[in-house]
């Protein structure tokens, strides 16, 4: 599978189910993307009001803290356009009403690649196959074909919002078994390690041997790509859906 060249993009849409997912997923190839003048946007559904480990803050506190952290991530690997949509945490299904959401922004932001999460259950590791996660995925792929392009599907976003129907060239999932490409991030993995870093309220009982078991993930895709010794890569399956 060959994606399109960076050099043809112009925006970049990541639609994630929780904060924190972009960092642990793509932020290595966010920040090569930004660092190329990429326009690179964030939607995330939830605002992982039921994630975190202090308890002491209700999901009110919790979901504040947790759109805190994911913004300052953000600003890390050089993004600060984020849409918060507000669904509930652990709760998130592949409904008309998500898909249509996720319709809207991709008519706002008119990417021409997608990445989000796979909808596909990881039977290898299966912390990337959090229910919301895979929701998420199979909402935006039916967001991206057929609805954000048909001008007749939703059509009060064009009649109401007057959002013309838009066409994704491709996406690009995160966290399942297929991946067909694999981008070297050694130049960023630092910032994507500082992005992570961000999300205090999610790594904090980790935060000694989180760095370690990062890198060492990382340079495992680097050994399957064939990268050479002391890479680091992260790994997608790219959907072709021009």
């Amino acid at each position: 599978m060959t994606p399109l060249d960076d050099a043809d993009v112009s925006t970049v849409l990541v639609v994630t189910a929780h904060p924190d997912d972009v960092d642990f997923g793509a932020a290595g190839s966010v920040a090569l993307l930004t660092d190329k003048g990429i326009r690179v946007v964030y939607c995330v559904v939830t605002d992982g009001d039921a994630g975190g480990f202090d308890r002491e803050l209700d999901n009110g506190g919790m979901a504040q803290l947790r759109r805190a952290e994911q913004t300052e991530a953000a600003k890390r690997v050089g993004v600060t356009d984020l849409r918060f949509l507000g669904y509930q945490d652990g709760t998130v299904e592949p409904t008309l009403g998500l898909r249509r959401d996720i319709s809207r922004v991709i008519r706002q932001v008119r990417p021409d690649r997608v990445i989000t999460s796979s909808p596909e259950r990881n039977y290898v590791r299966i912390q990337p196959s959090h229910p919301d996660h895979r929701a998420v995925g199979g909402a935006t792929l039916d967001a991206v074909y057929p609805d954000a392009r048909n001008p007749y599907a939703f059509p009060e976003l064009l009649a109401d919002e007057g959002l013309e129907a838009w066409a994704v060239r491709e996406v690009w999932l995160t966290g399942g078994q297929a991946n067909n490409h694999w981008v070297d991030i050694t130049a960023t993995v630092d910032r994507k390690v500082s992005a992570l870093r961000a999300h205090v309220s999610q790594i904090a009982h980790i935060a000694d041997g989180m760095e370690q078991f990062v890198r060492g993930f990382l340079a495992a895709n680097a050994k399957t790509a064939g990268l050479p010794e002391g890479s680091y890569a992260e790994g997608f399956q790219v959907v072709q859906t021009a």
